[in-house]
């Protein structure tokens, strides 16, 4: 009588010196397939920027990661100016191509660290991990200085576009929630718009100076000086 002990559950192998493996291949292709679809859940499909799903999440981890090491964490609220117009005389698809190409100055100016998110529409979230004020206001400004000289060609002619922006930092003594941090940051936006857009609107530098005396590695940090 031959005894069984137990089913054979090894895996099928591929021979050693294979070239190609079918099971090899498979698991690959799962792989890429896994992977495209994280982006496509995390990314907006237009701009290729991170969706607004992904910006809700990276705010928090970024608002506890202030918490635990004390590094502010900064976060820009971007409207392109009069956007509605250019859909109204060019239509959605030169929309989306200037939509487009506000994403991809983003890329080209920001850090890998930041987190550039589509927030919806023509509005752009931009949160600077381990940024302090005055540095937040200077990516903002190259940002949109970078917009205003760049214009989108449409049918070989320039269509020049310009965007207003709130910035304001997150940092280790603030205690307001995430929604509570975007609402200021697009109050701030809107004081830009209403001072007459292509801008960007901040809080006063003065009111986020440390009382006391400050060392060099404390303003080098709040200041921005390298």
């Amino acid at each position: 009588m031959v005894h069984m002990h137990g089913r054979d559950t090894k895996k099928p192998q591929c021979p050693v010196g294979e070239r190609r493996c079918e099971h090899i291949d498979a698991l690959n292709a799962l792989r890429r397939e896994l992977e495209e679809l994280a982006e496509l859940v995390l990314t907006d499909p237009l701009t290729r920027l991170f969706n607004y799903r992904h910006f809700s999440q990276a705010l928090e981890q970024e608002r506890e990661r202030t918490h635990r090491n004390g590094q502010p964490t900064a976060l820009i609220m971007l409207d392109l100016d009069r956007f509605k117009e250019v859909n109204d005389v060019w239509g959605h698809e030169v929309g989306n191509q200037v939509l487009r190409h506000v994403a991809e100055q983003m890329l080209t100016l920001l850090r890998k660290i930041d987190i550039p998110c589509r927030y919806g529409g023509e509005e752009f979230a931009l949160i600077l991990p381990g940024t302090p004020l005055p540095r937040a206001i200077n990516a903002a400004e190259r940002l949109r200085a970078a917009i205003e000289a760049s214009p989108v060609m449409v049918e070989g002619k320039p269509l020049f576009v310009t965007a207003s922006m709130g910035v304001s930092v997150f940092q280790r003594n603030s205690h307001f929630s995430a929604e509570a941090f975007v609402k200021q940051v697009d109050c701030l936006l809107y004081e830009a718009k209403a001072r007459g857009r292509n801008r960007v609107a901040h809080p006063d530098l003065e009111s986020m100076k440390p009382k006391g005396q400050v060392g060099i590695e404390e303003k080098a940090a709040l200041y921005g000086v390298d």
